[in-house]
């Protein structure tokens, strides 16, 4: 089975080129790793952790490197949920870029790690500690570099806004939804650079610099069917626990409809050329015709494929039953779905009720961090993309810059949802095969990081200037 399809494939077409990747003085790198360690060190998780603390003590640094005080703000809409919005002024010459990170951390348990998950730990070239990939490296790259554009005494021909936020990890107090909403005037931009993109590296190799330009909408829904139980000794055929696997396995076949948008057609067209064989073929075919049913069902053999093409959903909990001598009264079962760009949440209800088509499994929607938000993608805005082009080949000659949608979820949706565009893009190069955010030992490749601190300095001062006639 082929993994992340793509970047395994740009992997045969632009191997790592030997060179020296520029890095930031080594001021800057010391400040960056200094302040990376900090917010390693603040546990930020939603169940004793404190995003507030993580805030003020960024406020404090930049307040230090001189921004002045009424640009540097720390809001808490709850106790212990704060968000930093801090204002790095231009001459005002465009509207402001917003340069996003969330600082809340899935939550990590001392006895399921090696190490101490919330002290950042340096060892064989790497960074380890929870949050170390997702998403406080780049939250302390955000701070660093703003701290360096002032020593240096760069004045941008726009605002640079930073927002590090509270619950992108599933909290019921998201900052970037928040500050969206209380706070609009404080986040308003042209638009967003956020997680989701960044570099994929395999076997040493770097493969691809990806930028994130749209992402599926996660949504579960609750499937539940009751009945009035009864002694296990005079079994029923129609019983809660038998009515919902019925239901289950009605959803498992369940297909949606396969779908391009902009972003999935280029990612096709620019991974056709790449692939050999049946399957390059196919996705050349898929672009040109999206409704071409040879190609889709070669794309359709392919997990990854299948998701880009494709609304899922799949079964991921069960409870039932109350005792091992009854009838079940109940029985309940969550299916996570991932929308495409553009569902919506009922219409995807609603074909599953279809599909299920028993009036007694009930299915419902499960609120949840990023539901009912619905997403157009954003468009590929070539001066955007074309500065990530030249910084990345600036950085890494012949690495190629690659769009694509995410199947998981970002704050950046909020913003997309609101016409902002949002380009998830970091230069953060992370391995395929070993990829441990969320999990035990979370790590980021410590040259990875500075030469992500660097990138990001260098793409940001180019959005920053705007081309003069």
């Amino acid at each position: 089975m082929r993994r992340f399809l793509l970047l395994v494939a740009l992997g045969l077409a632009a191997p790592l080129a030997a060179q020296t990747v520029p890095n930031a003085p080594p001021l800057d790198r010391a400040l960056a790793r200094e302040i990376y360690a900090e917010l390693v060190g603040i546990n930020t998780s939603h169940s004793i952790g404190s995003t507030t603390v993580a805030a003020e003590a960024m406020a404090k640094r930049l307040l230090a490197a001189g921004l002045a005080k009424e640009d540097v703000q720390v809001l808490e809409p709850v106790a212990r949920k704060g968000n930093l919005i801090a204002r790095y002024r231009g001459r005002g010459a465009s509207a402001p870029i917003l340069l996003l990170a969330h600082i809340d951390v899935v939550e990590a348990r001392d006895s399921d790690w090696t190490i101490a998950p919330f002290t950042l730990t340096e060892q064989d070239g790497w960074f380890y500690g929870r949050g170390t990939s997702d998403d406080k490296a780049m939250a302390a790259i955000w701070i660093a570099n703003l701290i360096r554009y002032k020593r240096e005494g760069f004045v941008p021909d726009r605002d640079l806004i930073v927002a590090l936020t509270a619950d992108e990890e599933g909290g019921p107090d998201n900052g970037a939804a928040w500050l969206l909403s209380e706070h609009p005037t404080l986040v308003r931009s042209a638009f967003v650079l956020n997680e989701g993109g960044g570099g994929a590296r395999r076997d040493g190799k770097r493969l691809a610099n990806r930028v994130q330009t749209t992402e599926k909408v996660y949504q579960s829904y609750a499937l539940e069917a009751h009945d009035r139980g009864g002694h296990s000794s005079i079994p029923r055929k129609d019983t809660p626990i038998y009515r919902l696997a019925a239901a289950l396995l009605k959803v498992q076949d369940v297909e949606f409809p396969a779908r391009l948008n902009e972003t999935t057609r280029e990612y096709f067209r620019r991974m056709a050329p790449l692939e050999t064989g049946t399957l390059g073929n196919a996705m050349a075919a898929i672009a040109r015709n999206p409704g071409d049913a040879s190609a889709l069902a070669t794309l359709d053999a392919e997990p990854l494929t299948h998701a880009i093409l494709r609304t899922t959903c799949v079964a991921t909990l069960m409870e039932a039953g109350h005792a091992s001598n009854a009838l079940p009264q109940q029985a309940r079962a969550t299916v996570n779905c991932r929308l495409l760009p553009g569902e919506r949440p009922e219409a995807v209800q609603a074909t599953l009720t279809r599909a299920i088509d028993d009036p007694g499994v009930a299915v419902s929607t499960i609120r949840e961090a990023h539901s009912g938000v619905v997403s157009d993608p954003t468009p590929l805005d070539p001066v955007i993309l074309g500065a990530i082009e030249r910084q990345t080949a600036g950085m890494w000659p012949g690495v190629p810059v690659v769009p694509f949608m995410s199947t998981g979820a970002t704050d950046g949706i909020f913003y997309r949802n609101a016409g902002i565009p949002v380009y998830g893009v970091s230069g953060l190069f992370v391995d395929i095969e070993d990829n441990r955010a969320h999990g035990r030992d979370e790590r980021m490749k410590v040259a990875s990081f500075y030469e992500g601190q660097e990138f990001l300095y260098r793409l940001v001062r180019e959005l920053a200037t705007v081309p003069r006639p």
